[in-house]
C-alpha cells in the first residue's frame, strides 16, 4: 500500500511562538461505528471538537469566556483526511495544535492517533471572530484573543 504524504495545513515562520497543543484519549464506542464496526467517517469532526474544546480550555477561550466580552467565534472551515480506519474499542489519541496567525482567526490542526500509534486521520478547522450584537466581523484579533496571544508570546502556556 503506497504511503500517504503527511500534509501540513499551516505553516510556522521563523520567530512565531509554537502551537500549542492538547491531547484527549478516548475509546471508539458502539455508536460511533458503522456495520463494518469502524469509525463511521461523519464521527471525525467530533472527536476533533473534544480536542478543540480542551485546546480553548487551556488558553481561555471556551465558549463562556467569548460569550462575557460579546463576541462569537463560528467555524468557518473544517477538513478531514482519512488515513486508517479506528475499530470498534480501539483506544485512540486527537492532538489539536493552534498555529499563529496574525489575523482574526483560529487555526488549528488535528491528528487522530490509533491504539498502534499509526496516523488514522488528519484535519484542520478554522474560526473566525465577529461581535454578537452587530454580527460585524473583526477585522483584527478581538481583545479577548489579543490578550491570549500576549500570553502565547510569554511562553504561558508551553509551560
Amino acid at each position: 500500500m503506497k504511503k500517504r504524504r503527511s500534509k501540513h495545513y499551516f505553516s510556522t515562520e521563523p520567530g512565531m511562538p509554537e502551537p500549542i497543543s492538547v491531547d484527549v484519549k478516548r475509546r471508539l464506542a458502539f455508536s460511533e461505528v458503522d456495520a463494518m464496526a469502524i469509525a463511521w467517517h461523519g464521527n471525525y469532526p467530533r472527536f476533533f471538537e473534544a480536542a478543540h474544546t480542551e485546546l480553548m480550555q487551556k488558553i481561555g477561550l471556551g465558549f463562556q469566556n467569548y460569550a462575557d466580552v460579546n463576541v462569537g467565534a463560528p467555524m468557518v472551515q473544517c477538513h478531514v483526511d482519512y488515513h486508517s480506519p479506528l475499530m470498534l474499542d480501539e483506544a485512540f489519541t486527537v492532538r489539536a495544535e493552534l498555529f499563529w496567525n496574525e489575523g482574526a482567526r483560529l487555526d488549528i490542526a488535528y491528528t487522530v492517533t490509533g491504539s498502534d500509534g499509526r496516523i488514522c486521520a488528519t484535519g484542520y478547522t478554522v474560526q473566525m471572530f465577529y461581535d454578537l450584537t452587530s454580527h460585524a466581523p473583526f477585522m483584527f484579533p478581538p481583545p479577548i484573543v489579543a490578550e491570549m496571544q500576549e500570553r502565547w508570546k510569554r511562553g504561558e502556556f508551553h509551560v
